[in-house]
């Protein structure tokens, strides 16, 4: 049975594909002057140091939409056993981080075109990137928001977590 609360967990997911659905609620953020905060990754396996760097991020702002990669660009990216978890499941994990307003699913390789159509004021990586490297930074810079590399928690990442389940499992 769904209950309320997991329709408005499933109401905040969106795919980048279906903007017909998601342009009305970018053009009522964008309306109200709500400062939108946008980040975007793979969160194959959510971690304490992917929810302290969301948190941080979330505080940025009123607003913070993560845009996630969908299975098929997961695998290009980081190889054929990843991801772990589907699309769909690591979607409604982040959708029901309180401070998460949405989630857009996207299958390029980077999420440019959504940062072009979504017009972030923050846009947020990881400290392990330099702005420079940033997808989107120069489009962002443009018209005028600011582009933020948020220090990681050191010791947590998905593939050293799938390194530690590894070697449990073979023990």
């Amino acid at each position: 049975m769904e209950t309320r609360e997991h329709q408005h967990i499933e109401n905040k997911i969106f795919h980048l594909h279906d903007r017909e659905k998601l342009q009305p609620l970018l053009k009522q953020w964008h309306a109200s002057d709500q400062t939108l905060v946008f980040t975007n990754g793979c969160f194959d396996i959510l971690h304490r140091g992917h929810t302290d760097y969301l948190a941080k991020a979330a505080d940025l702002g009123h607003v913070l939409l993560v845009a996630l990669n969908t299975d098929e660009s997961v695998k290009r990216l980081k190889g054929l056993d990843r991801p772990v978890n589907s699309e769909q499941d690591r979607a409604f994990v982040l959708a029901c981080l309180g401070f998460v307003s949405a989630v857009v699913l996207f299958s390029e390789d980077t999420p440019l075109n959504l940062i072009r159509l979504v017009k972030p004021d923050y846009l947020v990586k990881g400290g392990d990137y330099s702005e420079n490297d940033i997808v989107g930074s120069g489009e962002v810079k443009k018209y005028g928001g600011r582009v933020i590399s948020i220090p990681l928690l050191p010791g947590y990442s998905t593939t050293s977590l799938i390194s530690k389940l590894k070697k449990f499992r073979h023990q």
